[in-house]
């Protein structure tokens, strides 16, 4: 595991986050949510079996988000077309919605999508994507137009955050970026560079650190990767500038750092919240992750690998690379019967695009 830091550049006259600091040793769960499982169903050990993959599906374009029915089938989101792809095993991919409104240019397009744990009685499913002036989160169902829930999430070529996902208290968490202006991280006014709770509907949470404030915490440069472990902890993926990404254990009201801190750093007296682990930039570039079996799972784009992290009672251990022959990896996600999918991420402009790219792969549980 490689640790280091970039110095504090400057000095912020005020504490622009004092309100939030001082609610850093809350829980996680506001006190007036309502907790919702979301505990998924899994093989006794529920240890995926990383030499055993199998591949799903195959020639998709750029997919970003993934997220499970009740049925076990998957959406997939393909970031340029803005289509939403239902896959399952032993079935070809079936493109059940189209995005409309989709502006897909470097980074943005259509990106995370999450299905609430009440899918079921209302049918909904969430979507994060670049439009045309913002980022946005719209709900929808699969036979009807898009709702806006939130907009006003700055748009660049680069740094739009964008994985979505329902949390252990039943409310919607949003990473995002900066959106190409470091600025914004540090500025509690501003939904960039922040992590985000939601309600269903998409107002600010109950609970949050700053009442009628939709931010949970702050100072992120580029958010793309939400797990939970069994306790109910949050963790995130983040991307580093030039020397470290990082995986931080989220608390409520804590700033991490950006763009004073890159990795590990002087944390101004308690301010700012140092990671649990970082990378080199060449090794990892993390985007999505997952939490099974007391294993963080992260997946990373530049250092073309799966990250597997040991997690005990909230702390990471030594990271090991598994799979480092597909390339590119962006999603990884722990289906209902417990096993790993992962999606690959090599036509996405970046990357060596092998035959058969963009493909789903499936990694059952032992």
């Amino acid at each position: 595991m490689v640790r280091g830091h970039r110095l504090v550049r400057t000095v912020i006259a005020a504490v622009l986050f004092a309100g939030l600091a001082a609610c850093g040793d809350t829980a996680q769960q506001g006190p007036d949510s309502t907790v919702v499982s979301t505990t998924r169903p899994s093989s006794p050990s529920g240890i995926p079996d990383l030499t055993a993959g199998e591949e799903i599906a195959r020639g998709i374009q750029v997919p970003w988000g993934l997220a499970f029915l009740p049925d076990g089938a998957a959406l997939v989101a393909e970031r340029n077309s803005g289509a939403i792809l239902r896959v399952s095993p032993g079935s070809a991919p079936q493109q059940v919605y189209r995005m409309p409104d989709v502006v897909a240019r470097g980074e943005g397009g259509l990106l995370g999508v999450a299905v609430p744990p009440d899918h079921a009685e209302n049918r909904y499913v969430y979507a994060y994507f670049t439009a045309a002036n913002d980022n946005r989160i719209v709900r929808f169902r699969l036979d009807g137009p898009p709702e806006v829930i939130f907009s006003g999430i700055a748009k660049s070529g680069n740094h739009n955050g964008g994985r979505i996902a329902f949390g252990p208290d039943g409310m919607l968490y949003a990473g995002t970026g900066d959106a190409g202006r470091e600025d914004r991280s540090q500025d509690p006014a501003s939904p960039n560079g922040k992590i985000l709770r939601l309600t269903p509907d998409g107002l600010p949470a109950p609970g949050n650190p700053i009442p009628g404030s939709p931010v949970y915490s702050l100072g992120h440069r580029n958010v793309q990767g939400l797990a939970w472990d069994p306790a109910g902890r949050l963790y995130a993926a983040e991307f580093g500038q030039n020397d470290f990404d990082e995986i931080n254990l989220i608390e409520p009201g804590r700033n991490y750092g950006w763009p004073e801190v890159e990795g590990t750093g002087d944390t101004d007296g308690g301010r700012f919240t140092n990671p649990l682990v970082t990378w080199t930039t060449q090794e990892a570039s993390p985007s999505g992750i997952a939490i099974t079996a007391n294993t963080l799972y992260a997946a990373a784009l530049r250092g073309e690998r799966l990250w597997t992290v040991p997690l005990r009672d909230g702390k990471l251990g030594e990271p090991t690379a598994e799979l480092r022959d597909y390339g590119r990896l962006r999603t990884v996600e722990v289906a209902p019967d417990g096993s790993l999918w992962l999606t690959t991420s090599n036509t996405d402009g970046r990357g060596d695009i092998r035959e058969g790219d963009d493909r789903i792969l499936r990694f059952p549980a032992r």
